[in-house]
């Protein structure tokens, strides 16, 4: 598995992974920079692509990729270079998702140990991954990278998260 930049030939196999998110009844795509969210392929390619840079936006720079299995999206990551208060409270330095017919196979383990590496080429000593409480596969993929508890908190649509850090150096 790799982690890649998304490109314009990769559309059709992009939209058939976001397609099995909508098949499944899904309105968010973890890690995707709101791909589902998208009016089309092409504005959401040149929104992360912008996003590299985003700071003189107001929002921080991130990094937003496809995991591949040769010519197969399994998932998405996007890593925010730096945290600001929004993001420090709840979101953290990287998100992460699985296409619905890939989970329960260790995918986000190896998702987010690859976006871990990238932190690493970034700079980026220690990471906030965050996760919802009762969504024990994520937090099982945050411990399995080194993620240290290190609170509890409501998140922004009220429901009980965990705060995790790992040390990235």
């Amino acid at each position: 598995m790799e982690l890649v930049f998304p490109t314009i030939e990769m559309k059709q196999a992009a939209l058939e992974f976001r397609q099995e998110h909508i098949n499944q009844g899904e309105t968010h795509i973890s890690g995707s920079g709101s791909f589902l969210q998208a009016e089309d392929y092409e504005s959401w390619l040149e929104k992360i692509t912008s996003a590299k840079t985003a700071s003189e936006t107001g929002w921080v720079d991130c990094s937003t990729y496809f995991a591949m299995l040769g010519d197969r999206i399994i998932g998405t990551t996007q890593i925010r270079h730096t945290l600001n208060s929004l993001l420090r409270y709840d979101g953290g330095n990287i998100g992460y998702g699985v296409r619905p017919s890939e989970r329960m196979r260790g995918y986000a383990t190896k998702i987010l140990a690859l976006a871990l590496d990238e932190c690493r080429k970034l700079g980026i000593d220690k990471v906030l991954v965050t996760c919802n409480t009762v969504n024990i596969g994520s937090a099982k993929t945050i411990l399995n990278n080194g993620g240290a508890l290190d609170s509890e908190f409501i998140d922004a649509r009220g429901e009980a998260a965990q705060r995790y850090w790992i040390n990235v150096s």
